[in-house]
C-alpha cells in the first residue's frame, strides 16, 4: 500500500503539505480533489519520485510498476501504432534483450530472451495498442500515420494510450479527459473500471470521478483527508462534517463565553478566587475547535441582454467547412443544414471528434464564412464566443486590463456599446469580480494558467452583454467550483446558449435539447445524455463488427470453395413431438443455471451491503489498524464481486442463448 505519515512537502517558499498522513490500499481507485494550486500535481510528483518529502515518511511498494501520461508533446515520425506499443516498457526491454542475445550468438540466452518476449505479450502487442488507439477516437486509416502529423490534442491522446499500454500496478492520470470528446470519454471510463491496479486521478469532471473512483482524497489547508466513496459521496460527507464542526464550534464558543464571564466577574473576589482560577485552567486545557473557514466561492452572472431577437439565427442550406489551401477547393465537413435558433433555447451540440462541431460554432461566430447557403441573423444579434483554444481570442503579450481596454475601443468603434463600465478604474473593478485583483490585471496572458485564461475569456464575454452564447469546450481548464459557477450563471442567463462540451454534468444542467453532428449533417437528437452514451456504445460496436467483417473478407476463401463443392443439406422435417422433447430437455439443462444465477445475484447483494457497512465504519474511525483491516476487507469484497460479475455474465449468456443439443 501507499503510505504517507506526517509528510511535509514544499515547492519554493510555499508549504503544500504540512504533517499530512494518508493510506491508499492496493486496487483502490482514488480521485484527488482540491482547489487549483493546493498541490495535487505536486503530490503526483512525490509519488513518481520527481519530488521528495521535506519531512515525514513516504512509501510506495518497490515492486510496483508505475505508469503515467508524459506531459511533453511527442515529436517523432514513428507511426501511431509503434509509438503506443513502445509504451509497454516490459515488452521494449524484452525486444532489446532478444536483439542483444541474437548478436551474442548465445543459444541459451536467446532461448530465455524469446521466452521473455512471449511472456511480455509480443504476439498481441500490436492488437492491444491499436485497440487503445481506436478506443480513444482515432480512425483505422490513422493507425500507421506518423505521430508528428497529428495536432497537439491528438498527440496527447497518443500519450494517454501509451500510458495505458504500460503494464502497471499504479496508474497516475492528471486531467486525462481534457483532450477527449464524449465517445472517447465513455470508452476510457469503461477501461479504467476494468483496470486491476491502483489508480490515482486528478480531474475536474464530476461525472468522470463518480463513474471511475471509489475513494476521494481532498487536499485542503495543507492536509490530506480521505473519504470512502466517489465525488458526489465526498460532497455529501464533507457537507455533513462542516455542519457538525460549525455546530460544535458554536457550542464551544458559548461555553468559553460562559467561563470567561465567570472569571471576569469573580477573579477579584477572595471568596471566589479558587473557583475562578479553576475555570482559567479549564479554558487553558480546552482543545479549541477550529471555526469553519470556507473558501470564498467564485460566482458571476450574465447581465440581462439589451434585446432578444427571435429567431436569433436561420440557417438555410448551409455548408460548413474550411477554405482550400493554396487556392485549392474548399473542404466541406457539414452539408445542407436547415435549422433555426430561437430566443431562450439551450442547445447542446453532440458528435464525435472530427464530425464538425467546432466548425459549426466557428461559422455561427463569424470566424469562418459559410461555404454555401445563407446564415440570416436576427436584428440586434450579439454573440459571446468562447473558443476551444482560449488564445484564439487572447493576445499572449497583453495583460487583462489591456484586453478590456481594447474590447471597449472595438465595441465603441462598431457602435455596439454594452452599457457596461468603460473607465479604467471601473474595468479594474470588473476584472476583480472575476478574481483578477491587484497586480494580476498587469500580468501577461501568456504566463497565465489555463484556468486564468478561461476566466478572462468569460469576463470579456460577460462585459459584452451577449444575447447568444457560443461556448466551445469552456470547462477544459476550469476547476470544479468555477464549473459550478458557470453552470449557475448559464441557467440564469436569459438569452440563447449553444454549448459544445464533454462535461456531462454541465450539459445535463444547462441544455434541454441536443443537436447531433454526424455523417456530414445536423439532426435533432431525441433523447438525453444517457441515451447518447448508449448510442455511442452502439456505434462503437458496429464499427468493431465492420472491422471484423473486413478482416474476414480479406482472408483466403478456401473454406468457401470447399463448402461450394459440398452438397446442399436436405430440408428439415418438422416434428412437433421432437420439438417439445427438445424444449423439455432444454428447460432441464437451464434449471441449475437459473438456480446458480439467483444465488450469484443474492451474494452480490450481500457484498454490496457489506461494502456499505465497512465504508460507514471508515467514516467513524481514525484507527490506523482498523483502516488497514477495512481496506483489506474492501479489497476482498471487490475481488469476489468481480469474479461473481464474470460468472453472472456467463450464466446470463448461457441462459439467453443456450447451445442447441
Amino acid at each position: 500500500m501507499i503510505t504517507l505519515r506526517d509528510v511535509v512537502l514544499r515547492r519554493g517558499a510555499k508549504v503544500l503539505l504540512d504533517g499530512a498522513s494518508l493510506t491508499i490500499n492496493p486496487g483502490e481507485k482514488v480521485g484527488l480533489v482540491g482547489r487549483n494550486g493546493v498541490g495535487k500535481s505536486s503530490l503526483f510528483r512525490l509519488l513518481d519520485g520527481t519530488l521528495h518529502e521535506d519531512k515525514g515518511d513516504f512509501h510506495v511498494p518497490a515492486q510496483w510498476r508505475m505508469a503515467q501520461v508524459a506531459q511533453d508533446m511527442p515529436e517523432t515520425d514513428q507511426n501511431a501504432t509503434r509509438f503506443v506499443v513502445e509504451g509497454d516498457v516490459t515488452l521494449l526491454a524484452a525486444e532489446r534483450e532478444v536483439t542483444e542475445a541474437e548478436a551474442s550468438d548465445d543459444g541459451e540466452r536467446m532461448a530465455h530472451a524469446y521466452m521473455a518476449l512471449h511472456d511480455a505479450g509480443a504476439h498481441d502487442a500490436t492488437a492491444r495498442a491499436q485497440a487503445l488507439i481506436l478506443g480513444l477516437g482515432f480512425k483505422l486509416d490513422e493507425l500507421e500515420r506518423p505521430v508528428n502529423s497529428f495536432s497537439g490534442g491528438w498527440r496527447m491522446r497518443l500519450q494517454l494510450a501509451r500510458a495505458l499500454m504500460c503494464p502497471s500496478e499504479l496508474l497516475l492520470l492528471d486531467e486525462p479527459t481534457n483532450h477527449l470528446d464524449l465517445d472517447a470519454l465513455v470508452w476510457l471510463e469503461a477501461w479504467l473500471q476494468r483496470y486491476p491496479g491502483t489508480l490515482l486521478v486528478i480531474s475536474h469532471d464530476r461525472e468522470f470521478l463518480d463513474t471511475v473512483t471509489d475513494v476521494t482524497v481532498h487536499i485542503e489547508h495543507a492536509q490530506l483527508k480521505r473519504y470512502g466513496g466517489n465525488y458526489s459521496r465526498f460532497e455529501d460527507m464533507r457537507a455533513e462534517q462542516i455542519a457538525l464542526q460549525q455546530a460544535s464550534f458554536a457550542r464551544q464558543q458559548d461555553k468559553i463565553a460562559h467561563l470567561q464571564k465567570f472569571i471576569d466577574r469573580f477573579k477579584a473576589k477572595a471568596s471566589k478566587a479558587k473557583q475562578a482560577q479553576s475555570r482559567v485552567k479549564a479554558l487553558e486545557r480546552m482543545e479549541r475547535i477550529a471555526p469553519v473557514l470556507a473558501d470564498a466561492e467564485f460566482t458571476f452572472e450574465f447581465s440581462e441582454p439589451a434585446n432578444l431577437p427571435n429567431p436569433m439565427l436561420v440557417l438555410q442550406d448551409v455548408d460548413f467547412g474550411y477554405p482550400g489551401e493554396d487556392g485549392g477547393p474548399p473542404v466541406t465537413i457539414v452539408r445542407g443544414v436547415n435549422r433555426s435558433v430561437l430566443a431562450g433555447q439551450r442547445i447542446g451540440i453532440l458528435g464525435a471528434n472530427g464530425q464538425g462541431k467546432s466548425t459549426v460554432v466557428k461559422t455561427i461566430a463569424r470566424t469562418l464564412a459559410p461555404l454555401a447557403g445563407t446564415v440570416t441573423e436576427g436584428k440586434g444579434l450579439s454573440i459571446g464566443y468562447f473558443a476551444q483554444q482560449e488564445l484564439d481570442v487572447l493576445s499572449p503579450r497583453d495583460n487583462p486590463l489591456e484586453h478590456m481596454i481594447r474590447l471597449v475601443k472595438e465595441t465603441t468603434a462598431q457602435g455596439r456599446l454594452s452599457g457596461q463600465p468603460t473607465r479604467e478604474q471601473d474595468l479594474r473593478s470588473f476584472l476583480g469580480s472575476f478574481n483578477f485583483t491587484g497586480d494580476q490585471v498587469f500580468q501577461a496572458v501568456g504566463s497565465m494558467s489555463g484556468g486564468e485564461k478561461a476566466r478572462l475569456v468569460l469576463c470579456m464575454i460577460v462585459w459584452q452583454r451577449p444575447n447568444l452564447l457560443l461556448l466551445d469546450e469552456p470547462t477544459n481548464h476550469l476547476d470544479l467550483a468555477t464549473r459550478e459557477a458557470l453552470s449557475v450563471a448559464l441557467n440564469e442567463f436569459e438569452g440563447t446558449v449553444m454549448l459544445v462540451s464533454h462535461d456531462r454534468s454541465l450539459l445535463r444542467a444547462v441544455c434541454d435539447e441536443f443537436w447531433l453532428v454526424s455523417r456530414g449533417g445536423i439532426s435533432p437528437f431525441d433523447g438525453d445524455l444517457d441515451d447518447y452514451q448508449r448510442y455511442l456504445l452502439d456505434v462503437a460496436k458496429q464499427a468493431r463488427e465492420a472491422q471484423r467483417e473486413q478482416a474476414r473478407a480479406a482472408e483466403p476463401s478456401a473454406s468457401a470453395s470447399a463448402s461450394a463443392a459440398a452438397p446442399a443439406p436436405a430440408p428439415a422435417v418438422v416434428d412437433r413431438r421432437a420439438d417439445a422433447q427438445r424444449q423439455k430437455e432444454l428447460n432441464e439443462r437451464l434449471r441449475p443455471l437459473k438456480k446458480e444465477l439467483a444465488q450469484v445475484e443474492q451474494r452480490m447483494a450481500q457484498l454490496g451491503e457489506q461494502r456499505s457497512r465497512i465504508e460507514a465504519e471508515l467514516m467513524a474511525t481514525q484507527d490506523p489498524a482498523r483502516l488497514a483491516q477495512a481496506g483489506r476487507e474492501l479489497k476482498a469484497i471487490d475481488q469476489e464481486n468481480s469474479e461473481l460479475e464474470g460468472r453472472w455474465l456467463e450464466l446470463t449468456e448461457a441462459i439467453e442463448q443456450p447451445a442447441i443439443p
